[in-house]
């Protein structure tokens, strides 16, 4: 147990184990002879590997506490490719006995600093109403310290305190850029659309030990939070002016919030029906999927391979070294 951790990104084939992880996902399947064997999906805060316990039982699979913390004995594998985790023997870790540091990532980059250029971008929008409806959450202290701790999610992309705050920066700089590019857009309801889309997983997600989901994040989830969010925000707004909100502006802001992950496999109470929306959406899928590949390439460190394991999420294997490929100062002139 006084053993110096050995990190996710670090596991290698050979290495004994006993940590402990967080349990990311769980799974009780059977063999070909009818025998348990359980799957699971253990994480740090530099990322998630496959684990294996063969000749399980139902007991120990219902021990074992999903989005809880897991004392792991075992050994690193690899199997086609891939880091995997064989559990010899496991017992569930009470949170307080974990070190948060171990579990619990934290953004790299100055949150004041991010929080301040995507304010600075903000003051692009020229609608008097949306002007005045972001500077009401932007007034709002509770929300703006809420929103800059929160991780932009469990698992996937950005799982770190400040990663919400970081991932909606991302989605601001490329609007800064490309929005000149499609004049056609409104391009209010879209920088509105960076701030408000993700908003709600301040609610929606708390970081302790681990990024967890809260209560009201199961039952509600952000996207509905959110829309429910700029509903509220709206009415005080004309309460306080005695005008009301224009409803076709509120409607297509909380248009945008309900359709930005763009399918309703993928949580969309609605699909985009509206250029600004398909724009939110691709640039939030772009920003997700770059952490994801730059995240999966950086945490294989095998020199000897040039794809990583099979990634579930992205549902490919990722091709390491295209960073050192594709020519440089010394290839072909094709424009002269």
């Amino acid at each position: 147990m006084g053993a110096k951790r050995i990190f996710v990104n670090e596991l290698k084939a050979g290495l004994g184990i006993d940590q402990p992880f967080l349990v990311a996902q769980k799974d009780l399947r059977t063999t070909r002879g009818g025998d348990f064997y359980i799957t699971l999906s253990l994480a740090d805060k530099t990322g998630q590997v496959a684990a294996r316990m063969w000749q399980a039982s139902e007991a120990v699979y219902n021990a074992i506490p999903l989005e809880g913390f897991l004392q792991v004995r075992g050994r690193v594998e690899d199997y086609k490719g891939a880091t995997q985790v064989i559990v010899d023997a496991c017992r569930p870790l009470a949170a307080e006995k974990i070190a948060a540091d171990d579990f619990l990532a934290v953004t790299e980059r100055n949150v004041e600093t991010m929080w301040s250029e995507l304010l600075e971008i903000l003051r692009a929008v020229k609608d008097r109403h949306i002007r005045l409806l972001i500077k009401k959450f932007v007034e709002d202290r509770q929300f703006v310290a809420a929103f800059q701790r929160s991780p932009a999610s469990m698992f996937l992309h950005h799982p770190f305190i400040g990663g919400l705050l970081e991932h909606t920066l991302n989605l601001a700089r490329c609007c800064r850029e490309l929005l000149p590019m499609y004049p056609a857009l409104n391009a209010d309801l879209v920088l509105a659309g960076v701030l408000f889309h993700d908003m709600g997983k301040s609610a929606e997600l708390q970081a302790g030990t681990a990024v967890t989901y809260t209560d009201r994040g199961q039952l509600v989830g952000h996207i509905t939070i959110a829309a429910i969010w700029l509903q509220e925000k709206a009415r005080l707004l004309a309460e306080e002016s005695g005008e009301p909100f224009p409803q076709a502006t509120l409607d297509l802001l909380q248009h945008i919030v309900l359709s930005h992950h763009g399918q309703h496999e993928f949580g969309s109470p609605k699909l985009p029906m509206v250029p600004e929306a398909y724009f939110l959406h691709y640039l939030d899928n772009l920003d997700a999927k770059m952490f994801m590949t730059v995240r999966d390439i950086t945490a294989d460190t095998d020199p000897r391979t040039s794809f990583t394991g099979f990634s579930k999420e992205l549902q490919t294997r990722l091709y390491k070294r295209s960073a050192q490929g594709g020519g440089g100062e010394g290839g072909p002139k094709l424009f002269e």
